[in-house]
């Protein structure tokens, strides 16, 4: 419900911005950049309680998303569960907002218990989201200083050719066959379409989307 709520109050930020942004360029015929739009949401967090950081990482992830896509005005995020045009939730964050220790991680005054099998105490983090699935099952997901590993100077070569029928051919003869990882779920998939189980196909989608 946490997660929600702070979803919920991201996707705000992320229309005003959104909207802000549009009405400017109207009435100047120029864009306001990240530092512009810092101004007019200056005091937010203490409104939204979100992270000061948060608020941030939003404006900066819609600018670079405008001008990728070379949009003047970017779609509004939905909050509405009802609506089938709902957003997955989305909360991303910088390397001030976010403490990781004993198992949990602190975002603001709010903690979350994290299953941890990467050892995230051994590494610095950097940035991360919080990501909301098509199940509304939640993940963060961290980006981290990794420690530069030294490669061995190879004193052999060899070439790879990929294809379609076997995933990889060397030039020494060894042939790497394709994995058939979706076949296992295909059956399953079809079933679950054919009896309407919306639910039951999330999932599905959901496992086929891990091994990839």
């Amino acid at each position: 419900k946490v997660l929600n709520q702070l979803a919920s109050e991201v996707n705000f930020v992320w229309n005003y911005v959104n909207d802000l942004c549009f009405k400017h360029l109207q009435r100047k015929q120029q864009f306001f950049s990240a530092y512009d739009i810092a101004k007019y949401t200056k005091g937010t967090s203490k409104e939204c309680n979100l992270h000061s950081q948060t608020i941030q990482a939003v404006t900066e992830e819609l600018v670079t998303r405008r001008k990728q896509f070379k949009k003047a005005k970017l779609k509004w995020r939905v909050s509405n569960k009802k609506s089938a045009r709902r957003s997955l939730g989305w909360i991303p964050f910088k390397k001030v907002a976010i403490k990781y220790a004993d198992g949990y991680v602190q975002y603001g005054k709010h903690q979350f218990k994290l299953w941890d099998s990467y050892g995230l105490s051994q590494y610095n983090i950097k940035t991360g989201t919080f990501v909301e699935d098509s199940r509304g099952r939640w993940y963060v997901c961290l980006v981290v200083d990794a420690v530069k590993i030294e490669k061995n100077n190879a004193k052999t070569s060899i070439g790879i050719d990929l294809g379609l029928k076997d995933l990889a051919t060397c030039s020494d003869g060894v042939k790497l066959k394709a994995p058939q990882i979706y076949r296992q779920y295909e059956q399953k998939l079809g079933i679950a379409q054919r009896a309407k189980n919306k639910k039951r196909v999330k999932a599905i989608h959901a496992k086929i989307k891990n091994v990839r």
